[in-house]
């Protein structure tokens, strides 16, 4: 079956316990139309780069699926009908990383970045 990563974000006004039980919501949705979740994260509350329905803020989750496509469109139909969702973007990926996300990682265990030129 498809690899898929879904970023979900949902509206800033939530608890961290109904955040996380939207992401079990949507992981039951998919479970039951033939996919199933490899591994989910949950980012915690972030600043977004513009206001999205009046919303500064939001809740970010990553969801890493193995599903067929039907099962897909059916997960992000409900989403995007969910009140509480406000954005979702799926990606197909040839396969997921192991560990956590970049998201997650601390700064040091991101490895080497290029360094700044003196001036």
């Amino acid at each position: 079956m498809p690899l898929y990563e879904h970023v979900m974000i949902s509206r800033q006004d939530l608890s961290n316990t109904q955040a996380e039980g939207l992401i079990e919501h949507f992981s039951t949705i998919l479970a039951d139309n033939g996919g199933k979740v490899v591994a989910n994260e949950y980012w915690g509350v972030k600043t977004m780069a513009y206001k999205i329905n009046k919303n500064r803020k939001g809740h970010y989750a990553l969801l890493r699926t193995d599903a067929p496509a039907p099962a897909v469109q059916e997960m992000e139909r409900l989403m995007r009908l969910h009140d509480d969702v406000m954005r979702v973007l799926t990606i197909k990926v040839d396969a997921h990383e192991d560990g956590p996300s970049v998201q997650m990682q601390k700064r040091e265990e991101r490895g080497d970045r290029r360094e700044r030129p003196s001036r």
